[in-house]
């Protein structure tokens, strides 16, 4: 039972009146919810039992060494186990479409609220996605013209109006008084065909007449009409002479017409011959042009409703251009000048082609820049056969096709060999039909402000929010009245992505142009966009790809989505995360095998004091020692002239050979699409002959001065459990040869394919190589289980029973790299490969670790392991993108030694960077910028990075004068 209150009394003496009791409040959300996140013993992955205790409603930093388990408790236990709770919340027979989620190996976990995660992603390569649909802004503004909008005719500017059946009665009564008139419906506007069916049912609907291309007909029987002309039909519902007294019969005619022309009816004068439109549509009176009742999708360009016919609402078309198919004018037929035919062979083009040349006096062999223009316009465009010509006589010509037009059929062809082919010789070009916009002309109609939704979406983020102030002065009453909410929700997306500095994109940007920086900060965006309260965000490095400017608004925007009512986890190396976190937890000791363990926790002064390898480096007790001699390089420079790509403004960049060069500025200044969309496509059609086009450019000089060039992307390694390091390192394949060339394996006969996991023969056939066993669970997530032939040994007896230094195959791929080396030392082949892992940081992993189970950072260090395990000449060009993506400072270290080692020999390494500790080892910095998208795109500095800090241009010169402040000169 409920206890009784009572009202305490006040005392004679107390002048105070009674006061009733308070009445009690009902506790808020946030006390009733518990203060942490508690997870007890997790053993995920590497984890060793982890039982932690996380505060809710703070900004919380998991760092520590790459592979130390930061993503594995943050993801793998965390994530994992609030995605399979919510999966728990939907009946059996819906999880049994989804498949289930497997419970991560924990003790359990309390206090977990919602989880929502924003992983590490490369941008979507979609052409179709662009900055306004994945924020969702375009879709609102597709809404908001679809609802409000005000139309205009295409052919005469005019505004469109729709009229009831009233109103256009009344029109008639008005504008027509005692004219004699004929009533249509149109039934066939501008198409060919005979339509003899047609005029047959309009007969069998007791019509007599018809108006064909403007001429009043009767319907005669088997009547019909030139199949190959164009035609405009209509039905003649009456004739009669427009008075007051005969309303009632116009009225019958009005909407008889209107029923049969599908909304919409023509008016024609007897005695001036003048027609006039009607519609119950939008609809221009003057043409007669109307337009669909607008819906969301009519504003889509992914929609047939709403996109461009001629590019398929992708804004550019491939064009077949006459440089593409004739690249070098000098040269002759013969020799190959028209490039999709190649050189002269004995087949029937050739001799068509020699045949309209004679004709001309000319040859095969002739110069193409020798031929007339009208000649080479035949050649690529085609001749008819000429009329009267005798075929028995030498100046007939047989009609010829022509390069260009075949080469256009050959697009649409079945064959994807064919349409590659073709690729090489398109060239994209705006669309001619809707400028770049991707929709139709109709769409393009619809106004509001003046402003079609096209114009919109092309003006920067900044204008576009300038737009939208005060619109509501703009338009009318009406519109506002609906507009209202919509407008709310847009201004609310667009100062998101103003927060996280975006205000130079457009909504028009596709995203496959974005920089890693920009697509991750969109992302935030538009989470912070759907305003939830009460929610866990764990973020996976939310600083890649992002110059230290772009970082503190980054830190600003996580500290506005903890604001609101949200804990946000954030797995981070950078520093400026981690001292402005609220708590901070880190895993280590070491990586792998030798991490998994919580190592320091607390707010950030707490984590200096605890002396673990990420604290040494945030107090200085350990840093990455600077040189203070700079290389002087070979002498050489690689000079690239004249980019003018995406943002760039006609750049020309010098890059020292034999020197570390780093190109930096802030996200989106241009840094991708001056190296990587445009001196590696260079470099690499030049060494390599690949097919990919760089961005434009005018000339490049210093080819001859290296022989080859080595990219390392951001692009994942495999992602299936058969991909490992060996095998995505190619060492397996030596390995495998290896055990091929033993003694026993030869008496046996086993080839190298014997010791594949992936090709029958030597694998164990029960789990088909892959060591488990997936046992399916209905309405329950499968379970993996070691195979029961094999015991997750991958081979059959036989195989394992080749052995090297006593150990079989499986033992190799369950050994750890640092092992690996010394257990190959003799081999250089195979120790060349696992040296460089080894060398990276890589030495605790095993070779035959699954892809899927790496952390981002181990994944990079593979691929750039891969790279650096090539022979290098000492004149090889190594471009690297971000190379410390998901690197600790300890790993970086590691990176830099490897670095440097590798232009010690005399290559040149080149990287594209934001983090300021791989920066101050460079020996030249390229600084692009000052600002990102249309304020970036020109080299504000170069030079050292002590001279590049004295710039007082651009950001970068700012932080990295800062950073050499506390930097550590190398004893010389």
């Amino acid at each position: 039972m409920a206890k009784k209150t009572t009202a305490s009394i006040p005392s004679a003496k107390s002048a105070a009146p009674v006061v009733a009791p308070p009445v009690p409040q009902p506790q808020r959300a946030a006390d009733v919810e518990a203060p942490f996140i508690e997870v007890y013993g997790a053993r995920e992955h590497n984890l060793k039992n982890v039982s932690v205790q996380i505060p809710r409603g703070q900004l919380v930093v998991f760092t520590g060494i790459s592979g130390s388990g930061k993503s594995s408790l943050a993801f793998d236990t965390i994530y994992a186990e609030g995605q399979r709770r919510y999966m728990e919340t939907f009946s059996a027979y819906a999880r049994s479409f989804m498949g289930g989620l497997e419970r991560p190996d924990v003790d359990k976990i309390e206090g977990l609220s919602p989880v929502i995660s924003i992983e590490q992603k490369t941008t979507s390569r979609n052409p179709r996605s662009t900055v306004g649909t994945i924020t969702e802004i375009y879709d609102f503004l597709r809404l908001l013209y679809a609802r409000t909008a005000e139309a205009f005719s295409y052919a005469t500017g005019a505004k469109m109006i729709r009229q009831s059946d009233e109103q256009i009665i009344n029109y008639i009564l008005k504008h027509f008084a005692d004219k004699k008139l004929v009533v249509l419906a149109p039934v066939v506007k501008g198409r060919k065909g005979h339509y003899r069916e047609l005029f047959q049912q309009i007969a069998k609907l007791g019509f007599t007449k018809v108006r064909v291309d403007g001429e009043l007909l009767d319907i005669t029987p088997k009547m019909q009409v030139d199949r190959y002309k164009i035609h405009d039909i209509e039905i003649v519902i009456d004739r009669l002479k427009a008075t007051k007294e005969d309303r009632f019969r116009l009225s019958g005619s009005v909407q008889n017409s209107l029923t049969h022309g599908k909304g919409t009816m023509l008016v024609l004068d007897s005695d001036s011959g003048k027609t006039q439109f009607f519609s119950r549509f939008l609809m221009d009176p003057t043409t007669g042009i109307a337009y669909d009742d607008p819906a969301p999708n009519t504003f889509s360009f992914n929609s047939p409703y709403g996109a461009c016919p001629t590019c398929n609402g992708l804004g550019e078309v491939q064009e077949i251009t006459e440089e593409s198919v004739m690249p070098d004018k000098k040269l002759s037929i013969s020799r190959g000048g028209i490039a999709p035919l190649g050189e002269y062979r004995d087949i029937w083009i050739f001799q068509q082609l020699s045949t309209i040349l004679k004709r001309h006096k000319a040859s095969l062999s002739t110069a193409l820049d020798k031929l007339p223009a009208d000649l080479l316009e035949k050649l690529l465009y085609g001749v008819e056969e000429e009329e009267g010509a005798d075929p028995k006589k030498a100046g007939y010509v047989e009609p010829f096709e022509g390069i260009i037009p075949f080469l256009r059929r050959q697009m649409d062809s079945d064959s994807e060999n064919i349409r590659a082919w073709i690729q090489e010789y398109t060239q994209a070009k705006e669309c001619p039909e809707c400028h770049g916009y991707r929709l139709k002309k109709e769409s393009l109609h619809f106004k509001i402000a003046d402003k079609n939704i096209g114009e919109l979406s092309v003006m920067d983020i900044a204008q576009l929010a300038q737009w939208f102030e005060g619109l509501e002065d703009r338009i009318s009453d009406r519109q506002n009245l609906i507009a209202r909410e919509l407008l709310k929700e847009i201004r609310k997306r667009i100062g998101f992505l103003l927060e996280v500095g975006l205000e130079y994109l457009n909504l028009h940007r596709s995203v496959r142009t974005l920089s890693g920086g920009e697509s991750q900060r969109i992302r935030l965006a538009t989470q912070i966009g759907t305003q939830l309260v009460g929610v866990l965000y764990i973020m996976d490095e939310p600083s890649i790809g992002l110059h230290q400017r772009d970082n503190e608004r980054l830190i600003k925007a996580l500290q506005h989505l903890r604001d609101i009512g949200n804990s946000v986890i954030v797995v981070e190396h950078d520093k400026d995360m981690i001292m402005n976190a609220d708590y901070v937890l880190d895993i280590g000791p070491g990586a792998g095998i030798h991490g998994g363990s919580i190592v320091a926790h607390g707010s950030p002064t707490e984590i200096f004091e605890s002396g673990s390898l990420t604290s040494q480096y945030l107090s200085g007790q350990k840093h990455i020692e600077l040189r203070r001699q700079k290389r002087k390089g070979d002498g050489g420079q690689l000079v690239l002239k004249g980019a003018t790509g995406h943002n760039l403004k006609n750049v020309t960049a010098k890059f020292p050979l034999g020197k570390l060069v780093a190109v930096t500025g802030v996200s989106g200044s241009g840094k991708s699409s001056l190296i990587h969309d445009t001196l590696y496509p260079i470099l690499n059609q030049h060494f390599f002959n690949a097919k990919r086009d760089p961005l434009p450019y005018q000339a490049i000089e210093g080819l001859e001065l290296i022989d080859k060039v080595i990219e390392v992307d951001q692009s994942p390694i495999g992602r299936t459990p058969r991909s490992n390091p060996a095998t995505y390192t190619g060492v397996f394949t030596e390995i495998r040869s290896l055990f091929a060339s033993l003694p026993e394996a030869k008496i046996r006969g086993y080839g190298p394919g014997r010791f594949s996991f992936n090709v029958k023969g030597g694998r164990c056939e029960t789990c088909e190589g892959a060591g488990m066993r997936t046992i399916e669970m209905n309405f329950l997530p499968d379970v993996h289980v070691p195979c029961e032939s094999c015991k997750g040994r991958r081979y059959n007896r036989e195989t394992l029973e080749v052995r090297f230094k006593g150990k079989s195959i499986t033992d190799v791929l369950d050994m750890t790299v640092e092992k690996a080396v010394e257990y190959f030392e003799n081999q250089p082949r195979i120790l060349r490969k696992i040296q460089v892992l080894n060398e990276v940081g890589l030495g605790y992993l095993t070779l035959g670790q699954q892809a899927t189970t790496l952390s981002g950072g181990e994944a990079q260090r593979v691929k750039l392991a891969t790279e650096l395990g090539k022979k290098d000449t000492g004149k090889t060009f190594y471009i690297l993108d971000e190379p410390t993506t998901g690197l600790h400072f300890e790993d970086i270290n590691h990176l830099s030694d490897v670095l440097q080692k590798l232009v010690d020999k005399g290559n040149t390494v080149l990287i594209i960077e934001h983090n300021l500790d791989l920066i101050k080892v460079a020996d030249h910095i390229i600084d692009l910028g000052p600002e990102g998208g249309g304020g970036g795109g020109t080299i504000v500095a170069q030079g050292t990075p002590e001279q590049v800090a004295k710039v007082k241009k651009g950001h970068t010169a700012r932080f990295l004068a800062e950073e050499l402040k506390v930097s550590k000169y190398a004893e010389a």
